[in-house]
């Protein structure tokens, strides 16, 4: 599998770089208020480029963390008279819930800052000792003069980007003040404690840690060494996953990472979506209205490179593509169900041709776009068979296992129905009776009754299908 190297601006080859084991890393939610939309591209595309590479026979340590101190969630806590411990805690419940809503798994390791803070503290400590981080009154700052690498990443230029600063630091009416920083670009590792904030004690004072540093260390607890993919949204980039970088390599003289991975934005009215501008739709805002597959499947119809834009038109549109997905596979259950054993030749190759296509452009930098584009082949290749006067059991069973794999690794799972009530399957036999009784007039009463009710019926050479609308 090749993925986009946001580093080499290639597509890279994703295997392990020691061992057996693939070690990925995503950038996870500070954790504050309930994820938006904009938010859940990037966990859906990770996990399902998990989901893809266990498929695939891989052996993968999934790690996501989790930002429990940060500026806003502090904000929050005085707005609403609670600690940040409890908006942290109720925010991450909030996002497990909708991650479930997405099929989006569990990673195998949800590191908090809070739980990690000792090895923020040491690594800190060493920052300082080694001279790439320097003490005063308001934190300790990394010295990015001291790391020739910085801007390898981004492709910025550390004196272009010096100029800026500085420019930015003027337009504030904030002079520039050596005592404060000792370059525009040095960044905060560790916050001197203000009243009314959380701090930790530490050799270098109380405080608390800044951004960058919390995913550094995290990285180097859980995973060690260099990762194989480290990823996030495009806006991580510049400055977070470039800081990263400086801090974790100054300190192990070795790559953070083999591959960076990186989503496009989520845009909505022809701007990117996000908190600040207002202009975001959370999770489950959506999910209440639409449903959670519909979302998942919008945010997995373009290519994880190209931005995405959003709309309500879209989730409909989403929603309609999801149905006739499932209607392939009732369909195809129901005739499976009602067919006899045979002995008639299986013609397996016509469906293993779409098993061959979707790993071919999953392989191609995880292209789930054309990934469904098979996937939607491949039901029009099922309804064919199903309405053949000619067709195996054995065959029909062979589409089935295939049309699940595709669908799972792509986060879905139509083979779960709920329960159809026994009103529902009542008013149904009701309805077959009359129909075979040729009192149509009955039959289509009793039609419109289940419709009301949110069932529809299709009539088939097999019997009477059941949909809940």
């Amino acid at each position: 599998m090749r993925i986009y190297n946001t580093q080499t601006r290639q597509k890279d080859e994703l295997i392990p770089q020691s061992g057996d084991t693939l070690k990925i890393y995503a950038c996870g939610p500070t954790v504050y208020n309930r994820i938006h939309a904009g938010n859940a591209r990037t966990l859906v595309v990770f996990d399902t480029l998990r989901r893809y590479l266990k498929y695939r026979g891989e052996k993968v340590l999934y790690i996501q963390n989790f930002t429990d101190v940060d500026d806003k969630i502090i904000r929050r806590a005085k707005e609403e008279s609670r600690t940040p411990e409890d908006v942290a805690s109720a925010a991450i419940a909030d996002y497990f819930a909708d991650a479930a809503g997405l099929s989006v798994l569990p990673a195998d390791i949800h590191p908090k800052v809070t739980e990690t803070m000792d090895d923020i503290i040491d690594t800190v400590g060493k920052l300082i000792e080694r001279g790439f981080a320097y003490q005063n009154d308001t934190g300790v700052y990394f010295r990015v003069s001291k790391f020739p690498g910085y801007g390898k990443l981004s492709g910025n230029n550390p004196e272009e980007l010096r100029e800026s600063e500085t420019e930015n630091l003027r337009q504030k009416a904030a002079e520039f003040d050596p005592e404060y920083k000792e370059d525009p670009l040095d960044f905060a590792v560790w916050k001197a404690a203000k009243p009314g904030e959380p701090f930790w004690e530490t050799p270098f004072g109380k405080g608390r840690p800044g951004w960058h540093i919390e995913c550094s260390v995290m990285v180097n607890r859980y995973a060690g060494g260099t990762l194989d993919l480290h990823g996030g949204g495009r806006d991580l980039i510049f400055p977070h996953h470039e800081n990263e970088i400086a801090q974790s390599e100054s300190l192990t003289n070795q790559p953070l990472a083999h591959i960076w991975m990186h989503v496009a934005m989520l845009n909505r009215d022809g701007g990117k979506m996000s908190k600040s501008k207002g202009n975001f739709a959370t999770v489950k805002e959506i999910s209440e209205k639409y449903g959670y597959e519909p979302l998942r499947f919008l945010l997995l119809s373009g290519h994880y490179r190209n931005p995405l834009n959003y709309s309500d038109e879209l989730i409909l549109s989403a929603k309609q593509s999801l149905q006739r997905i499932r209607d392939c596979r009732d369909t195809l259950a129901h005739v499976i169900a009602a067919a006899s054993d045979d002995n008639s030749p299986t013609d397996t190759g016509r469906f293993d041709i779409f098993r061959d296509r979707f790993v071919e452009v999953m392989d191609d930098d995880l292209n789930t776009a054309d990934a469904f584009a098979v996937v939607f082949d491949l039901v029009r290749e099922i309804n064919i068979l199903t309405a053949s006067d000619t067709k195996s059991r054995a065959a029909l069973k062979y589409a089935l296992e295939l049309f699940d794999t595709l669908v799972n690794v792509l986060g879905f799972d139509f083979s779960l129905k709920s329960d159809i009530p026994a009103e529902i399957t009542a008013l149904v036999s009701e309805r077959d009776d009359a129909r075979a009784n040729k009192n149509f007039a009955k039959s289509d009463e009793l039609r419109g009754r289940l419709e009301a009710l949110g069932y529809s019926v299709k009539d088939t050479k097999q019997g009477t299908e059941i949909r809940k609308i």
